[in-house]
């Protein structure tokens, strides 16, 4: 059984998953002039968690579903392993732009790396073998299920990280105050606990049914940010 430290534990931003060296999309938002101080900050990182921390955090779920209902003397590997290969194609299918692909599996290892040291036992072989690895939110679901976290809190994690990177990044991009920063994520934290419960919830539904909620500008943003020669983030 998880403890509150476990969950603490993986949810925070110094864990070596590499989390720290992309800004969201939030880098080629701030160049573009879209976000430029903290109230568009907060409409921007609300904007993320009803798109991407949404998507992400129902996938993280279902991933977390796909290994726990395969555990124990009953197990099926291969269950487990085309359930994850399904999850894994229809990400890829809601992820549009080619940029934002190559990051989440580029997440996916790094995770993955840090996954297979602290949990070396978890089923991440039953992950399927694309070209580039897994997504990062299905690592994230095999290690929460790993950790002994429930669903609901694996895609608490989820949502919340596709806020506090952005946030991040806003206090070095923008140079602005971090307390006020923290109070925007304070006042965003209802609506992530809210995204994180429908995304839980989602998850007991076919992959294809699981949320696909989309941000073109945000794949636009990518793609022209992929090509910079020069940038502070990888993302």
């Amino acid at each position: 059984m998880a403890t509150p430290s476990l969950l603490l534990l993986l949810a925070d931003g110094r864990f070596p998953a590499g989390a720290h060296a992309h800004s969201g999309g939030l880098e080629a938002a701030v160049a573009a002039g879209r976000v430029t101080d903290l109230a568009s900050l907060g409409a921007f990182l609300a904007g993320r968690l009803a798109t991407a921390g949404l998507v992400g955090a129902a996938f993280a779920a279902a991933a977390h579903r796909a290994a726990v209902a395969e555990t124990g003397d009953s197990a099926d590997p291969a269950r487990r392993s085309g359930a994850l290969a399904r999850l894994d194609a229809e990400l890829d299918a809601r992820t549009a732009a080619p940029a934002l692909r190559a990051v989440s599996r580029r997440q996916g290892r790094a995770l993955l790396r840090a996954g297979r040291a602290v949990w070396p036992d978890a089923p991440f072989a039953d992950l399927p073998a694309t070209p580039g690895g897994a997504h990062q939110p299905l690592v994230l679901g095999l290690l929460c299920a790993a950790a002994g976290l429930s669903r609901v809190e694996t895609a608490t994690i989820a949502a919340y990280g596709t806020l506090t990177g952005a946030a991040s990044a806003g206090v070095r991009l923008l140079g602005l105050d971090p307390y006020q920063v923290q109070a925007l994520l304070v006042g965003l934290a209802d609506a992530c606990d809210g995204t994180a419960a429908d995304a839980a919830r989602a998850a007991d539904d076919p992959p294809e049914r699981l949320p696909a909620a989309a941000a073109p500008l945000a794949d636009i943003h990518a793609e022209i940010h992929a090509t910079w020669e020069v940038r502070l983030f990888a993302s």
